[in-house]
């Protein structure tokens, strides 16, 4: 038994192994042969690939208690760079050990699908959120799906806002009288306890 989330606690040991790396460690880059994907045990990785124009997009940043390069499990490559942005403790999940655990059993299959699933239901989520223009109704929403767990500036970057912006909307909801602020970084929507 391992310290990796439900459903990959149940692998064999011989398919994970936990690593503890320096910020801007790569990771793997775009074009490379996969073998692995990767869970955050502390940390955060910048995920990124290079367009068309040869320009650099972040496609996403995977936080603490999240997974990355889930895609892996069935592609031949890396379809972008990982890059690590923070002193990072990361479990790397071998490729070919879980797909034939997942083959050999049915149970961490749809585990493993159901996890997937959740993921794809927290994007779309969070595509909808980056859609709310207002600064403060976007800052409100988010406080409302439980997304400030970590620090202002983590839950600034993950709703597409600046720190400052973000700041200036919980003194906006702060003085609208919809938002608690109970200490440094603490918010609360008025009447949740």
């Amino acid at each position: 038994m391992n310290n990796l989330p439900i459903p990959f606690n149940q692998l064999p040991s011989s398919a994970t192994k936990r690593y503890e790396l320096e910020k801007n460690h790569t990771l793997f880059r775009q074009g490379e042969q996969v073998s692995s994907l990767f869970y955050v045990a502390k940390g955060e990785v910048t995920l990124s690939r290079y367009g068309s124009a040869g320009n650099e997009v972040t496609i996403h940043v995977a936080q603490s208690k999240e997974t990355f390069a889930e895609a892996a499990l069935f592609s031949d490559v890396y379809h972008c760079n990982a890059v690590l942005t923070k002193h990072s403790q990361l479990w790397e999940i071998n490729k070919s050990a879980t797909l034939a655990f997942a083959e050999d059993n049915s149970s961490f299959a749809m585990d493993l699908t159901e996890r997937f699933a959740k993921q794809i239901q927290q994007l779309r989520s969070q595509k909808e959120l980056l859609a709310v223009r207002s600064a403060t109704e976007r800052v409100y929403i988010a406080l409302n799906q439980g997304l400030l767990n970590t620090s202002i500036k983590q839950f600034a970057n993950s709703i597409g806002l600046t720190h400052e912006v973000t700041y200036r909307a919980l003194a906006q909801l702060v003085r609208d009288k919809r938002v608690i602020k109970r200490g440094r970084g603490h918010y609360h929507l008025l009447g949740a306890e």
